[in-house]
């Protein structure tokens, strides 16, 4: 069996730990032929094929992004993109595919399933919120960055008494921002999830000066004012239809000055969370999700994803294009207002 690989969405640290270990398991163990496509769906699209085997995979296990690109294209926004597949694979003579990405991916992945093509989902996102498992990789490693940022700017913000608003990724959910925001010592934490109130967040600011400190707020790209709209620099859409989010962090800055008189600055982490080596943790899960992905190819299970539930890699179903996002769960944001202000 020839085996093709893709790897879509926005780039994540352990794509290539999972490349790596469909690689490895999928010769050594079945004796399958591997190829990548390059660039995500946009191979697939166009044709882009390379030669995959244990010995491009070596060493890739502690590199960030993916050696085989990626891209956010939709092949149904493409004309005859079911066909243009379909036909990459016949003429490389693919019989299925393992297909890594967040709900964008995975839900083309899914209608791509009910077309005829063979394959299997592996869940990634840095922003934790594919549903269907507990963890996705690249999220440890972003938390990791995120926390690090926010315990160097806790001492710059001491020095010049100045509150500090760090924005990190997160246009659904907030699984970053709160578990950054909690692990950093932020003194607010502003998720998707839950509409904010900029009169409280400003007076949490105002009581941690009253006590001689400067504040840090965390804030989720996709957070949004209980009184306004998600505050954007940039309303362009990608081939999914997501606005490209930004700008909350630099309007949360100016309404705290202007409301408390006190001197605030943002800081956007933006892609740097992205980037880098994966964590340990991360590492490990994408290695497992590989394993695991080769496993169901070689019996056949197509139209499936692996998952994370509990300690236990399990197969669900691909979740479908639109698909609700795993959120936060507004309790578990509750349990950790008593550290706000």
């Amino acid at each position: 069996m020839r085996v093709g690989v893709l790897t879509g969405g926005g780039d994540c640290p352990g794509l290539n730990a999972v490349i790596r270990s469909v690689v490895r398991k999928g010769v050594q163990e079945y004796g399958f032929d591997f190829v990548g496509l390059r660039d995500g769906w946009l191979g697939a699209l166009q044709g882009k094929v390379v030669p995959l085997d244990i010995a491009v995979v070596r060493g890739i296990l502690p590199r960030g992004g993916t050696i085989l690109g990626s891209s956010r294209t939709n092949p149904f926004k493409h004309e005859d993109g079911v066909r243009r597949i379909q036909d990459t694979l016949a003429a490389h003579e693919v019989d299925a595919l393992v297909v890594i990405g967040g709900e964008d991916t995975l839900g083309a992945a899914a209608e791509l399933s009910r077309q005829g093509i063979r394959l299997v989902g592996v869940p990634k996102t840095i922003d934790n919120d594919v549903a269907g498992t507990d963890y996705t990789f690249g999220f440890d490693t972003a938390v990791g960055i995120a926390t690090e940022a926010i315990d160097r700017l806790h001492t710059t913000a001491e020095s010049h008494m100045r509150t500090l608003v760090v924005e990190v990724m997160g246009r659904h959910s907030g699984w970053i921002a709160l578990h950054a925001g909690v692990a950093g010592g932020a003194n607010v934490i502003l998720i998707p999830e839950r509409p904010f109130d900029i009169e409280q967040v400003c007076a949490w600011v105002r009581s941690r000066f009253r006590i001689n400190y400067a504040p840090i707020v965390v804030v989720a790209e996709g957070a949004v004012p209980k009184e306004g709209q998600t505050i954007l620099k940039d309303r362009s859409l990608d081939e999914y239809g997501h606005v490209r989010l930004s700008g909350v962090g630099e309007w949360l800055a100016r309404e705290i000055s202007r409301r408390t008189s006190k001197d605030a600055r943002t800081t956007v982490l933006g892609h740097v969370q992205r980037g880098g080596t994966p964590s340990a943790f991360d590492r490990w899960l994408a290695t497992r999700f590989g394993l695991h992905a080769v496993d169901a190819v070689g019996e056949g299970d197509f139209g499936t994803m692996v998952a994370l539930r509990g300690t236990r890699i399990v197969r669900t179903a691909l979740p479908e294009a639109g698909a609700r996002n795993k959120t936060v769960d507004l309790s578990l944001y509750d349990e950790f207002e008593v550290f706000f202000g």
